[in-house]
């Protein structure tokens, strides 16, 4: 089992991180490899939203079929795959005050095949790689979505 959490300080308001991490259409945005999510409903996640998620990792196309499972409002939500990849994980944002929060990702993998249980370390360590680097895209593409709307 492959299980990663990782956090980040955002210098935005929590409502602002939520309206992007919530919303699965924008997933595109801020996580490298990932090129389709495709929730349906669009928008804010809620209970049963579902997605088709196509995304690159490691040098391979997954395809994803996922479900929400849990939601609390302008906080968290959980998820499981339904479809492609046994995986689930969940994130959340919680207020540091006004102007900052903090945002956690997490997910946990169970890998399949032999090869793949065999490369767990490896695969654990480029996905925390993938994770954190994610994050530090999701900060930058607020920081920059703030200045925009300032113009």
């Amino acid at each position: 089992m492959i299980e990663v959490r990782e956090y980040g300080e955002i210098s935005r308001p929590a409502a602002a991180v939520w309206a992007v991490v919530a919303d699965y259409g924008q997933d595109p945005r801020w996580r490298k490899g990932v090129e389709t999510m495709a929730p349906r409903p669009g928008g804010i996640v809620r209970v049963g939203t579902t997605t088709a998620e196509v995304m690159r990792f490691a040098g391979r196309t997954y395809r994803n079929g996922g479900e929400v499972t849990g939601v609390e409002p302008g906080r968290s939500f959980d998820w499981r795959t339904t479809s492609g990849i046994d995986a689930e994980g969940g994130r959340s944002v919680v207020s540091l005050g006004k102007d900052r929060c903090r945002f956690a990702f997490h997910v946990r993998v169970a890998p399949r095949a032999a090869s793949e249980r065999l490369l767990e370390p490896v695969l654990g360590w480029l996905l925390r790689r993938a994770i954190r680097a994610d994050i530090r895209r999701l900060a930058d593409l607020l920081h920059h979505d703030a200045r925009a709307s300032r113009l």
